[in-house]
């Protein structure tokens, strides 16, 4: 079941095109990276599909609800993290999620304390955020993006500053959702990650999707190529660094 259709994606600024020809789908339990050199568009793909900056042309259906023409009903089941996650450091993580549930309709306790369970927070979620890892505010930040049950979870960075056990955390916080049913899709610099979460990675280039591979696809082209998985990607898409 397709939960993200993005067709014929354009964005153009005055005369300069930032994205332009952004086809792709995920479907219900797919976990996608975005991958790309620094400017190829990663995160104006995402704020597109989110409705947060204006499409120039082409489409984006969530839930085959289609984001320009029936905006509320395409996004009331997507969750996301663009950037850092919207956090008030002088509350306690319990507060922060109270403050999120009250965006939605029919947020009850007991979804509150089972996303709390969910991102592993029980023992510090009455602590105040300025006292959390970097690890445990983003696990907060997911909290937040799941209350309301999404079908679409779109995360930039997740993996962002963390060290191996916040990664590794992290990593299997995301596995989880997945198995769930959750789509997934991931924005991200870190090629190891994107290998360990991934069932397909999509890769830009100046503003087009140059592949659209899954992670056997890939791995199979890197191997044949006798090559790493990074020397694979950067022999793919011309550039010598990823980012």
């Amino acid at each position: 079941m397709e939960v993200l259709k993005c067709e014929d994606l354009k964005k153009q600024v005055k005369n300069k095109t930032i994205v332009e020809n952004i086809s792709f789908s995920i479907s219900k339990g797919d976990v996608v990276g975005l991958l790309g050199p620094n400017g190829a568009g990663k995160t104006t793909v995402i704020k597109l599909i989110l409705g947060l900056i204006k499409i120039t042309e082409g489409k984006v259906y969530i839930n085959n609800y289609d984001i320009q023409s029936n905006f509320v009903k395409a996004i009331e089941k997507v969750g996301a993290i663009v950037e850092n996650p919207d956090i008030y450091m002088y509350l306690s993580g319990y507060d922060n999620l109270k403050i999120t549930a009250n965006n939605y309709k029919n947020i009850s306790k007991a979804r509150i304390d089972e996303v709390i369970k969910i991102v592993g927070l029980e023992k510090r979620i009455k602590d105040k955020v300025s006292t959390y890892s970097l690890g445990m505010r983003q696990r907060l930040g997911i909290a937040e993006a799941i209350i309301n049950n999404p079908e679409l979870l779109i995360l930039d960075e997740p993996t962002n500053g963390l060290d191996i056990e916040g990664t590794i955390e992290m990593r299997n916080l995301i596995q989880n959702l997945s198995h769930q049913g959750i789509a997934i899709l991931i924005s991200s610099h870190n090629l190891t990650e994107i290998n360990n979460l991934c069932n397909r990675i999509i890769t830009i280039k100046n503003g087009k999707i140059i592949t659209n591979d899954t992670i056997e696809e890939f791995k199979t082209f890197a191997e044949n190529e006798k090559l790493s998985l990074e020397e694979a990607f950067i022999k793919k898409v011309g550039e010598n660094k990823i980012d």
